[in-house]
């Protein structure tokens, strides 16, 4: 097994319900409590609500990004424009010891 971080925000819709989902399907070790932020990039936007969390995957990192791609089109998420508003973003932060350029 393998511990990765992963990052997980929303900042449309029920933002809470959203992460909630995702920490649902994920069934984390830990989740740090949810803060809000501004958003970076693309401005004209709402503001996240984040929270961070440690899961045990068997998965290798290339399988849990798609998993994670998965949970956030169960959310409807769009990607129309780099950094455009999302009902659910879900990004890898640590995987483990692996270093993975992309």
């Amino acid at each position: 097994m393998n511990t990765a971080y992963l990052g997980l925000g929303s900042n449309l819709g029920d933002r809470s319900a959203h992460l909630h989902f995702a920490l649902e399907a994920l069934r984390p070790r830990r989740v740090s409590p949810f803060y809000e932020t501004a958003p970076v990039g693309f401005l004209e936007q709402d503001a996240f609500l984040n929270c961070v969390c440690e899961i045990e995957t068997a998965l290798s990192p290339w399988a849990l990004l798609r998993e994670l791609h998965r949970l956030e089109n169960l959310r409807e998420r769009q990607r129309p424009f780099p950094n455009a508003p999302r009902t659910l973003d879900l990004d890898i932060l640590l995987y483990s010891n692996t270093v993975i350029r992309s």
